[in-house]
C-alpha cells in the first residue's frame, strides 16, 4: 500500500513516458541544428556563418535554438566535441583489429598523426579555425573535447603496462596525454616547417620519437 505523499504507478509511468518523449524531441532538435552548421560550414569552408543561417537551414525556430544553445559558441563546442568523439571511435576501432597490446598503441597512435595532419584539398575550419581560439579562450572546453581520446589512449597504455611492454615508472594518463600531444603538434607543424626538400615528417618517425620514452628496452 502506497502513502499518500507517494505517486501512484501509472502516474509515476505517464509521467516517465513524458520525459522520455520530451528528450526524445529535444535530441532531434538538437542534432536537426547540428546538421545544418556542418553542412554550412563544408559549403563555405568556414565557421564564419551566423545563428540564423543555421535555424533557417534546420527549418527550426530561432526559440528553438536558444532553448538548446545558448549561442554560436555552444553550438561550435558541440560539433567539436562530436567530432573528437567520432574520431576515438575511429582509433579504438582500429585498436581493436590488433591482438598485442602496444600494436594496439602503436596502431592509434600512428592513426591519430594521420588524422592530425594538414590535408591541403580538405577544409577543416572547427580544427583549424575554432579549436585554436578556443584553446586560447576555453582551455578547460578543449580538455574535456579530448576525454574521450584521452580516455581511450589510457587504456591502452594500461593494456601495454600490464604486459610489460611498457617502463614499470610510466604513468599511463600522464603519458597518454603527452603521447596525444606531442603527436598532433608534430602533425600540424611538419606541414609549415622545414626545407622545401625536405621529406615530411612521417607517423612511423613521430611514433618512434615517442616510444622511446615509454617502451621497454626489450620492446
Amino acid at each position: 500500500m502506497t502513502s499518500p505523499s507517494e505517486k501512484p504507478a501509472w502516474k509515476q509511468r505517464a509521467v516517465e513516458r513524458s520525459l522520455h518523449t520530451a528528450k526524445l524531441r529535444a535530441e532531434q532538435r538538437v542534432q536537426r541544428f547540428l546538421d545544418a552548421a556542418q553542412v554550412i560550414i563544408t559549403e563555405k569552408g568556414t565557421t564564419d556563418f551566423t545563428v540564423q543561417e543555421v535555424v533557417d537551414r534546420s527549418r527550426q525556430s530561432l526559440r528553438s535554438f536558444y532553448m538548446q544553445f545558448d549561442g554560436k559558441h555552444e553550438l561550435l563546442l558541440a560539433l567539436f566535441e562530436d567530432a573528437l568523439a567520432r574520431t576515438a571511435d575511429q582509433l579504438r576501432a582500429a585498436a581493436d583489429g590488433r591482438t598485442q597490446p602496444l600494436d594496439k598503441l602503436r596502431t592509434a597512435a600512428v592513426l591519430l598523426f594521420e588524422l592530425c595532419r594538414p590535408d591541403p584539398d580538405t577544409a577543416r575550419p572547427l580544427f583549424t579555425d575554432f579549436a585554436p581560439q578556443l584553446l586560447i579562450s576555453h582551455p578547460g572546453h578543449v580538455k574535456t573535447a579530448h576525454e574521450p581520446m584521452l580516455t581511450l589512449f589510457t587504456e591502452l597504455m594500461d593494456q601495454a603496462q600490464k604486459s610489460g611492454q611498457l617502463r614499470s615508472e610510466v604513468a599511463s594518463r600522464r603519458t597518454a596525454a603527452m603521447l596525444m600531444q606531442t603527436l598532433m603538434f608534430i602533425a600540424q607543424a611538419a606541414a609549415t616547417s622545414g626545407d622545401e626538400g625536405q621529406q615530411p615528417i612521417s607517423a612511423d618517425e613521430a611514433w618512434d620519437f615517442c616510444a622511446r620514452g615509454f617502451v621497454g628496452r626489450d620492446e
